[in-house]
């Protein structure tokens, strides 16, 4: 049976309950100013979509972040996984050693222990860059840091930090 497409952009019969969320619900939202604990220029303007849907084990956001600010200290986790979608605006994204522009429509994918990555969206971008970011919430994870030889541990939502010539193996 064909399908017009009125069709496809009607809700669906019942009561959707919290599973979802429409644009007008989305943008409702109250934007978090999120700055990093280690990059007083990572200032990220953050929608919890994952948080409003009370997700417990993936963390999902979309966020917005100005032109000349960084969207994280260069790092990799050990145990959680990421993903950033880009919605609209540009970034200079650097994963590894590797530089390069990401736009509306690019994916990046970090599995566990993938090399270190972080975006800066440059001072003459001309718009603010979105992307919506997801991850694991794993209960233990160790994130590095490598520009700043540091490495920090969160265990069950609390987080400390040492400096990496301060471990010793065993």
């Amino acid at each position: 049976m064909p399908v017009d497409d009125e069709e496809l952009v009607r809700q669906p019969e019942g009561e959707p309950g919290d599973c979802y969320y429409n644009a007008a619900r989305i943008a409702g939202l109250p934007e978090k100013v999120v700055v990093h604990q280690f990059n007083p220029n990572a200032v990220r303007n953050t929608r919890s979509l994952g948080d409003m849907a009370g997700l417990q084990d993936m963390g999902v956001h979309l966020v917005r972040v100005e032109p000349g600010r960084d969207t994280t200290e260069h790092h990799f986790h050990g145990q959680d996984e990421e993903f950033l979608y880009i919605v609209s605006g540009r970034a200079r994204a650097t994963v590894g050693d590797a530089s390069f522009e990401v736009g509306p429509g690019d994916f990046m994918a970090f599995p566990k222990n993938s090399p270190a990555h972080s975006m800066h969206v440059p001072e003459d971008a001309g718009e603010d860059c979105v992307y919506l970011m997801g991850g694991t919430r794993s209960p233990i994870d160790v994130c590095t840091y490598p520009r700043l030889a540091r490495r920090m541990y969160r265990v069950d939502g609390a987080k400390e930090y040492a400096a990496l010539a301060d471990f010793r193996k065993v």
